[in-house]
């Protein structure tokens, strides 16, 4: 695929080509009642991911200024050439290159001959870090560090996608980079990220979603934060943690704080990514489910709020990080081939 030097206009702007396959729809298996939870968690836990085998890594571990380390997955041989172009996914909130999302991206970059890598972070990789710092939603400065290392691989700028978290950090780094961000990525793309992170606070703090997604979601969460406390004895009040019943408790008690944020909402206002999307200066893509059960609709600015390079594309269906497509039980190849074409087009 070549690659150009491209900014989007109004002009060039085209609808999203997804449509949810119509079992996922039409009642069948509740989808009526469901909606966007249904598309969230059946792609997550029966679609499949990939073509062929499963996609295999190969694992670099990075040491950090701070004295601590990143885990990179890459994909095949992709670690040790720069030979193909490079696609780069961050992965959301509790992921890693095994979440479903990653392995769809891995299954295309292999079909297409692209070099692929997911950096884990910290604290995403299946190993404990050695710091008390871990990783947020704003995490820009992390995002600048991996992709420098990853650009110095390639013989051309890199295709960056990232997935819920990873995208809404991904674009705070793009917006941060400013012009600078041409250097290191011919593209970036978020897939159902919470670029208001209030609001999406907000909605996964209720409802169904408090009792299947804040649940899941904290039980890993407190985990490693319990490890870290065994590291770092008195880092914060171990009650407070068990007392904690949603992500802003969380986020109160521990993100916000090891991070350089007065609280949650200081945490939230600060990092979220839908105030400066002005400011993005290569081609982007933000690509937002209507029927995104974390993510309001509502939230989502339209194409007039948002700057020149940057494209918002916000189908029906989709689910949160979804977009399963085919007959029963599906797969997950429709949103890599979407994003890749855009990419293809744009970039």
């Amino acid at each position: 695929m070549a690659l150009a030097e491209v900014v989007v206009t109004d002009a060039e702007l085209e609808p999203c080509c997804y449509q949810a396959p119509r079992w996922l729809l039409d009642g069948h298996l509740g989808a009526s009642a469901l909606g966007g939870h249904l598309q969230t968690i059946w792609a997550a836990r029966f679609a499949r991911r990939y073509r062929g085998p499963e996609p295999a890594y190969r694992r670099e571990r990075w040491n950090t200024a701070d004295g601590d380390f990143v885990d990179v997955d890459f994909h095949g041989d992709s670690a040790v050439t720069d030979h193909p172009p490079w696609l780069v996914l961050f992965h959301g909130l509790e992921g890693s290159s095994r979440s479903h999302y990653a392995q769809a991206f891995a299954s295309w970059a292999r079909c297409h001959g692209w070099a692929y890598a997911v950096p884990h972070f910290r604290g995403c990789s299946g190993e404990v870090n050695l710091t008390p710092r871990a990783y947020h939603s704003g995490d820009h400065e992390e995002i600048a560090w991996i992709l420098e290392r990853l650009r110095a691989r390639s013989r051309q700028p890199l295709v960056v996608v990232g997935v819920s978290l990873g995208g809404n950090a991904l674009l705070r780094w793009a917006e941060e980079a400013g012009d600078g961000a041409a250097r290191i990525a011919r593209a970036v793309c978020a897939v159902s990220s919470p670029i208001d992170l209030a609001a999406s606070g907000r909605a996964i703090g209720v409802g169904f979603n408090r009792e299947v997604y804040t649940r899941m979601f904290l039980r890993t969460m407190r985990q490693k934060a319990l490890r870290k406390l065994e590291q770092f004895p008195g880092l914060f009040s171990r009650d407070k943690l068990f007392a904690a019943r949603d992500l802003h408790d969380f986020d109160d008690l521990f993100t916000a704080p090891l991070h350089g944020f007065r609280d949650a909402d200081d945490y939230w206002a600060r990092a979220s990514a839908k105030p400066h999307l002005h400011r993005v200066r290569i081609p982007a893509l933000l690509i937002n489910a209507s029927n995104d059960p974390i993510v309001p609709g509502s939230s989502i600015p339209g194409q007039h709020q948002v700057g020149p390079c940057v494209t918002m594309w916000q189908p029906e269906h989709g689910g949160h990080a979804g977009f399963a497509a085919g007959p029963m039980p599906g797969h997950l190849h429709a949103l890599p081939e979407m994003v890749m074409r855009w990419i293809g087009e744009h970039a």
